[in-house]
């Protein structure tokens, strides 16, 4: 070893210097050549047995990112296992669903797509092979209202519908229940999605303006008119009635007033006149309004008397103007006028609707059988179709060419309606 080394390892410290140990014994600081060689050889194996970390893994970061990689191709392939799980599923349930109902459509509500989520039953959600058939119109079923467009909503506190009518400019809904108790309701759903508002409570009679804008109503001795405002009722008229009169419809700024124990209808003209229009005892029942203002109803007339349809003005106390008297007619009033005037879908005496031209009122009444008796309201659509349910809760659409061409109407049952449940068809607005 070198005097240099030497040095270094073995360093000697003369006596007296400063150091903090003064006045102990001396360190024993000489190192042989052996023992600095030993120490030397110790150092450089355990540099060579330790190696320096790198500052960045290549294996470890290989190593994870095949992990990662294995982690996503094993859900990736979870994934398209579950979605073709999903059709294989679908695809047996439409093999299956088409066996027991060839032939009859159902209506399918919602999403026009059928990928909304609903709570329908999944069995009624899938079409069979003749197709669904998508109402032209909205429609209440069960708690939920369910557009044309495809969207659905719940009623949230709504309950027993009996009619419901669109209101103008995309307004919302009126919804009026089927008498009770306590009864009738008025609700007025909004556009945006709010929960549905009561406006009438209590009421003994309602009826709705074509265009949503005007509620009549019953309630005790009175008469009310008003109009109907962003789900407020604004400028209320009223009058005095004899006991068991009920507004039925309007015509015009006017409104129909059925009398008691078939004692005719009245017109009250709430704008300018207080007071009920004199009695026409020979009118049975209304159906609606042609584009002139003339009311469509049913009269009693001939010899012997018996009920016929007839053109109406209510300008006059609706004195008759023109009569048919062909078609043996039901007496239940339920009917109602098509959007241009042209047709009247109406009950016949016997089972089963009548779709009658009204072109021909005067002459001899054209009348067709158009399918099932109209268990609830007629509903017409823009394009010319009419929508009703039947008594066993199915949606009858009547179109007047596949009448005249001698074909019958048949109900085809709802998705998502209970047993026993009917549904209601929304009244579109009218110009």
């Amino acid at each position: 070893m070198s005097k240099r080394g030497e040095r270094i390892i073995g360093l000697s410290r003369p006596s007296g210097s400063g150091d903090n140990q003064t006045g102990g014994l001396e360190r024993p600081l000489s190192v042989t050549d052996d023992e600095l060689e030993r120490a030397l050889r110790d150092t450089f194996s355990r540099r060579v047995a330790t190696p320096r970390p790198l500052a960045a893994d290549p294996a470890g970061v290989a190593v994870r990112r095949a992990r990662r990689s294995g982690h996503r191709r094993t859900l990736a392939g979870l994934a398209l296992a579950g979605v073709a799980t999903v059709l294989v599923t679908t695809g047996m349930a439409q093999f299956g669903g088409t066996a027991s109902r060839e032939g009859t459509p159902t209506v399918v509500l919602g999403d026009p797509r059928g990928f909304s989520p609903s709570p329908l039953p999944i069995e009624s959600a899938v079409p069979p092979t003749a197709g669904p058939v998508r109402p032209e119109l909205d429609m209440i079923v069960g708690s939920w209202l369910y557009t044309n467009g495809g969207e659905r909503r719940e009623l949230t506190g709504v309950s027993t519908v009996e009619q419901a009518q669109r209101v103008a400019d995309h307004a919302g809904w009126l919804l009026t229940s089927a008498v009770t108790a306590a009864g009738r309701t008025l609700w007025w759903v909004p556009p945006n999605n709010g929960v549905p508002q009561v406006l009438l409570a209590g009421a003994d009679a309602v009826a709705v303006a074509a265009d949503g804008r005007r509620v009549a109503w019953r309630d005790g001795p009175e008469l009310f008119v008003a109009g109907v405002v962003g789900g407020h009722l604004l400028a209320t008229t009223r009058t005095a009635a004899p006991e068991g009169t009920e507004p039925v419809a309007f015509a015009g700024d006017a409104v129909l007033v059925r009398q008691p124990a078939r004692g005719g209808f009245r017109v009250w003209y709430a704008p300018v006149d207080g007071r009920l229009g004199t009695a026409n005892r020979d009118v049975l029942n209304v159906y609606g309004m042609l584009p002139d203002g003339r009311v469509v109803g049913q009269v009693s007339a001939g010899t012997p008397r018996r009920p016929c349809l007839a053109l109406l003005d209510p300008a006059r106390d609706l004195a008759t103007v023109r009569t048919g008297c062909g078609p043996d007619l039901a007496t239940d009033g339920r009917g109602e006028v098509s959007v241009d005037g042209r047709w009247l879908l109406v009950n016949g005496a016997r089972n089963g609707a009548l779709l009658v031209d009204l072109n021909t009122l005067g002459s001899g009444v054209s009348a067709r059988p158009a399918g099932p008796t109209v268990a609830g309201v007629v509903r017409w659509t823009r394009s010319g179709g009419a929508l009703h349910v039947d008594a066993t809760g199915g949606l009858v659409r009547v179109g007047p060419d596949q009448v005249l061409a001698g074909q019958r109407p048949t109900a085809s049952p709802v998705a998502g309606a209970a047993p026993g449940e009917r549904p209601v068809v929304v009244a579109d607005t009218r110009p």
